[in-house]
């Protein structure tokens, strides 16, 4: 089951914060060493996507997930493919409408009106009853699973990314900001990522800012914990308690397996 917080319906309005983000990483001389750093190696961002997917459709494999499209009623209209793309919340529109320039004439393509007008509500008008079978149909292309990655990546992954190194926190860190990203979208309101890193800074100083990276992730989680909180479809915060704040009390700031959380009592390994 997808989960998705009610901060996602500004999507589009907070958008140009990818743009801002990658400026920000520049002057500040982020770099990524040869090897990789923190989410930038691959096996270290299989690992977070492997998180992600864990809550967001009780399973690893998260390239399974390019085909996955329901009406979860939680108010977002179709949840669909690897992050929870949603017709209500601008993100499955941004989507279509990428696969569309690049694939013009695809199996998409001619519910993007519908996608329009649908936009900021849960409603499925001019969407059904095809839509679903035509997002089975795209995600067997390659194409389609390569623009939701971009997507992904554009909008969620590396704004993410990019504010967690901004701020100075490794990789357990950048997937604390990922996961945030990924369920109360990149807006600034309190329940929004932005608004969750505006709380957890009230009380604790970034490790960029000469602070101690536990204690600033305790904070952010903290924070993470109280926006959920604030909507009763997030009530239930194990993604947070047994597997983010498990790792961190852990110690393993790295994220380096084996990995043994829970989420939502569901019990998953990554050796």
């Amino acid at each position: 089951m997808m989960h998705r917080a009610a901060a996602r319906r500004t999507l589009l309005a907070a958008l140009g914060a990818t743009a801002i983000l990658t400026t920000q990483r520049i002057a500040s001389g982020a770099t990524t060493d040869a090897t990789g750093t923190g989410l930038d190696d691959p096996d270290k961002k299989d690992i977070a996507m492997r998180l992600v997917c864990s809550a967001e459709n009780s399973s690893l494999d998260w390239r399974a997930q390019y085909k996955y499209i329901q009406d979860i009623g939680d108010g977002r209209g179709y949840t669909g493919g690897i992050i929870g793309f949603c017709s209500g919340t601008s993100d499955m529109l941004a989507l279509v409408e990428l696969y569309t320039e690049r694939v013009p004439g695809n199996a998409l393509a001619a519910f993007l009106p519908a996608l329009r007008a649908v936009d900021g509500t849960d409603s499925h008008e001019g969407l059904d009853p095809g839509f679903p079978s035509a997002w089975r149909k795209a995600a067997k292309t390659s194409a389609f699973r390569a623009a939701q990655d971009d997507e992904r990546d554009r909008v969620y992954f590396g704004p993410a990314v990019a504010s967690a190194k901004k701020d100075g926190v490794g990789t357990l860190g950048q997937f604390v900001y990922y996961d945030a990203m990924v369920m109360h979208g990149p807006g600034t309101d309190s329940a929004s990522f932005g608004g969750i890193r505006t709380r957890a800074l009230a009380n604790a100083a970034t490790p960029a800012e000469g602070g101690d990276e536990t204690t600033y992730l305790n904070a952010f989680l903290d924070a993470r914990v109280w926006a959920m909180e604030q909507e009763a479809a997030h009530e239930d915060t194990t993604r947070v308690d047994t597997a983010q704040r498990l790792f961190l009390d852990q110690g393993n700031l790295n994220l380096d397996p084996p990995l043994d959380w829970k989420v939502y009592g569901d019990s998953y390994y990554i050796g």
